[in-house]
């Protein structure tokens, strides 16, 4: 089926950022550094992060394959690619660096890419273009956390 090899493709690059951008955060959110941050009221609790991040990388997968399988383009390996990069950057920029900013700065532009993404392909794929939407709506939450450590930290 057209579908299924690009969709477990698709699968595994994602789920392999994922782990890449855990390799690279430090101790992360259990870190003594980020423990100690005045967090915003509406941060979630730890194991919601692992929760959404793979809900999240099932159903941008399932839209990637979707994607590709209609629009087999350099254009959408581009915004996938600088998608990958971006998101497994700011694991490393804000936890292993602590450079909030710059993080911050990183994942305004992977928003901004997300959302290119939506925008752009939404005529191709109608209805199936709502199956990103899940990781557009959890990068504005995690923009807002990461805007709000930055001002109050």
């Amino acid at each position: 089926m057209k579908f299924l090899k690009p969709f477990f493709a698709f699968l595994i690059i994602n789920f392999g950022a994922l782990g890449i951008g855990s390799l690279l955060m430090a101790d992360g959110p259990k870190g003594e550094w980020y423990l100690q941050l005045n967090k915003a009221p509406w941060t979630p609790d730890g194991w919601v992060f692992g929760a959404a991040w793979t809900l999240i990388m099932i159903y941008f997968s399932i839209y990637m394959a979707f994607l590709y399988v209609k629009r087999p383009t350099k254009k959408v390996i581009t915004l996938f690619t600088l998608q990958f990069v971006l998101n497994v950057l700011w694991n490393f920029l804000f936890f292993n660096q602590k450079l909030i900013e710059v993080a911050l700065a990183n994942i305004v532009l992977l928003t901004i890419v997300v959302a290119a993404m939506l925008f752009t392909y939404t005529k191709d794929l109608k209805v199936k273009s709502f199956l990103i939407l899940p990781y557009l709506i959890w990068l504005c939450i995690a923009t807002s956390l990461n805007l709000y450590i930055l001002l109050y930290n």
